[in-house]
């Protein structure tokens, strides 16, 4: 398998080559925050996140750091390049890079990639413009302010004279590399912004794209696992002899996560598995089912501390005209991606000992890389890792399970392995979303105003499940919190607290994690206050918020183009909600129908405050991917466990919204200065509420719990 480019294949030996030849074209390098200097014997040297290359060609490289797993960052990311660099656009390639230090943090998810890269990405194409252009200068022997970049060129306007990048970068790459130069003002802009064409979609309309599960190498074998059903569970006992009468099956292995099937196809391996005999032993969580779920949701202890206390809570609900409460929840939910999931491992003797060679659709190779040594019983320096294209991740693919399992099958196999996990596989040990319940409480005054706000999350710890903490990434608040903790309205006393029971399931990041939890309960319960305080559910949003919040201009523009305040058409009602996650704000109004019992949803318009745009494109599609997705959980998603296993385990039963299903999706943008805010996930959160708050106008009853059932 080698790195994948647009138009070009670049295997490992290659790239490291050309990461060597300076002499070959301008290289540069630079450092993300947090990134330190390290000193080399020819003076300092920058420890990268990501590398540019332009060529005597004047083809300019990027190499990727971040996961496509269809986001568009293999897009969007060099457009930031592209820009400062005034590169020809035509001119641009991008590989996909292998893991290794130098990149820092290998990690795609939370919707940093351009956010976190907005600065260093456009510092690293200005740093190339600005010695490109000193080339120049110096060959023409004139002031570097006499000349301009503009794409792929640089030109001397007193004399005309130009000359391509290509021309000049072996020059470029001798002169010392500039200290912060500056950087393109936004008027000039002539690709930020702009509807660019995403460089993925040719290979992967034409099939040539390579995934985790296309990847093939010498001598590679097939393998599927057989797992215990119940998390914690163990292998009690197996006969292979029946596996291995199976047509291509050449060994069963036992490893970690259960008994493996190697073969000669994935299918043999399959069939093999299938007559494989082996017995499990449950454990301690074969107890867990549904209703223990809910009971140790209900009675876990509050945290001591509260997640945010602002104001006298006990008194502002005294003095309310009115008091409300209600209580939400939520269930476990897949991540259900379309490519499931898949690894291929190579564990081999080298001249240092052993050694590891991935191949891997995968989020976080920076998370799978120190398990995988540790397992192994090698140094990290012994792994060889490649990120592959990835067929939806939606979180799961961070999780580093399905690669450790690889080498694990390589190892006892002694064969390079191919890993292949069914639906079924995928749907019952996948690592998911946490169920939830939420207890709110909330006063207002006699003229309709908020005098105190509570929010009690109930719900596991994804953080808790996968790093042991609950707050891994710095602060002193629990993960549950997200999107509650930071809620935008004003009110005379305000809490938010949590309590955080272990249900026994591994738990994972879900898209918007859980502002994908917290806004169905808090937008829903504003609707409830509004209609208590006999006011419009927007008007009451907007009357709650601070002036300066960027959600007031989401919400009106949403509106607007909803035209809310409007009638809907016959036997249709609307209904709004809005949240800011990763950066973003984000509202919604949808307008719903009941057709023979069922929820039917006919359009659903988005305003998004982003920041600066990117790619609009881009923008449009995450957020129309996000509310189909969020529309399929609110409307039909639930894991159930039954003596600790999963129930579900194909879309036969965990069922995604349906084409004929689909509403038409809007898309309305907030023109905006401020930097770029993350698109992958926001779009997610107010899709479940803006139903919800539609459904009580339409039929007077309110649901407070999903998926969404009427009867």
């Amino acid at each position: 398998m080698t790195a994948r480019t647009s138009g070009t294949r670049l295997g490992r030996r290659r790239f490291l080559g050309l990461s060597a030849a300076g002499g070959a074209g301008l290289w540069l390098a630079m450092a993300l925050p947090g990134r330190a200097r390290a000193a080399g014997k020819d003076g300092p040297a920058l420890e990268p996140n990501a590398w540019l290359r332009v060529d005597t060609q004047g083809v300019v490289t990027i190499f990727l750091a971040k996961a496509e797993m269809g986001q568009g960052v293999f897009t969007s990311m060099p457009m930031l390049v592209a820009e400062d660099l005034e590169a020809d656009w035509k001119a641009i390639r991008v590989v996909q890079a292998d893991a290794h230090p130098k990149f820092g943090a290998m990690i795609t998810g939370g919707s940093s990639s351009v956010r976190r890269s907005w600065r260093p990405l456009r510092q690293a194409g200005a740093t190339a413009r600005a010695m490109l252009v000193a080339a120049a200068a110096k060959r023409w022997k004139v002031a570097p302010a006499a000349c301009r970049a503009e794409r792929g060129e640089v030109i001397h306007d007193a004399t005309g004279r130009r000359l391509g990048y290509g021309a000049l970068a072996a020059a470029a790459a001798r002169l010392p590399v500039p200290k912060d130069p500056p950087l393109k003002a936004p008027k000039d802009f002539t690709i930020i912004g702009q509807r660019v064409a995403r460089l993925d979609t040719p290979d992967k309309t034409t099939g040539k794209a390579g995934f985790g599960i296309d990847v093939r190498v010498k001598d590679l074998r097939h393998a599927v696992v057989a797992r215990p059903p119940v998390w914690g569970g163990k292998v009690r006992s197996f006969d292979p002899a029946p596996a291995l009468a199976v047509p291509g099956v050449e060994k069963v292995v036992q490893v970690p996560s259960g008994v493996a099937v190697v073969a000669r196809t994935t299918w043999a391996a399959m069939k093999g598995r299938e007559a494989l005999v082996v017995e499990f032993d449950a454990g301690a969580n074969g107890v867990v089912d549904q209703a223990e779920i809910q009971r140790r949701l209900a009675e876990a202890p509050v945290e001591v501390k509260p997640a945010r206390s602002e104001g006298d809570l006990a008194a502002g609900l005294d003095k309310a005209a009115r008091r409300l409460t209600a209580t939400y929840e939520l269930p476990l939910l897949a991540h259900a991606t379309m490519e499931p999931m898949n690894a291929t491992a190579h564990v081999r003797k080298g001249r240092g000992g052993t050694e590891v060679e991935i191949w891997a659709p995968t989020q976080g190779p920076s998370w799978a890389i120190p398990p995988l040594a540790k397992a192994l019983g090698i140094p990290e320096s012994r792994v060889t890792f490649h990120v592959t294209l990835l067929g939806g991740g939606f979180g799961r693919r961070a999780m580093p399970d399905f690669i450790l399992e690889a080498a694990e099958v390589s190892k006892a196999a002694g064969v390079p392995v191919q890993v292949t996990w069914t639906r079924e596989d995928d749907m019952r040990h996948d690592y998911y979303r946490p169920p939830g319940r939420n207890e709110l409480e909330a006063g207002l005054d006699g003229s309709g105003r908020l005098t105190a706000w509570r929010h009690l999350v109930r719900s596991p710890s994804a953080s808790k499940s996968i790093f042991g903490k609950t707050a891994p990434f710095g602060g002193d608040r629990p993960d549950v919190v997200e999107g509650a903790a930071d809620i935008p309205y004003l009110a005379g006393a305000l809490r938010v607290e949590a309590a955080l029971p272990d249900i026994g399931v591994p738990l994972g990041f879900w898209r918007s994690v859980y502002s994908s939890q917290n806004a169905f309960p808090e937008e829903c319960f504003m609707d409830e206050l509004a209609a208590a305080a006999g006011q419009d559910p927007l008007a009451f949003r907007l009357a709650h918020l601070p002036p300066d919040h960027r959600l007031r201009r989401t919400l009106s523009l949403a509106a607007e183009k909803a035209g809310w305040g409007t009638p809907p058409p016959a036997g249709r009602a609307r209904g709004i909600a809005c949240h800011t996650s990763f950066g973003s704000h984000v509202a919604e109004v949808a307008e719903v129908s009941v057709e023979k019992g069922k929820v039917r949803v006919h359009r659903v318009v988005c305003a998004v405050d982003c920041g600066t745009v990117v790619n609009p494109d881009t923008v449009e599609a995450q957020v129309e991917g996000a509310v189909v997705y969020g529309l399929s959980a609110a409307l039909r998603g639930e894991i159930t466990l039954k003596d600790g296993a999963v129930v579900q385990g194909n879309f036969d039963d965990y069922e995604p919204l349906r084409m004929d299903e689909m509403p038409a999706v809007e898309v309305h943008l907030v023109p905006s200065g401020e930097a770029p805010g993350g698109i992958g996930e926001p779009g997610l959160p107010p899709i479940a509420p803006a139903v919800v708050n539609a459904l009580a106008v339409l039929t007077g009853r309110r649901v407070r719990s999903l998926p969404i059932r009427l009867t």
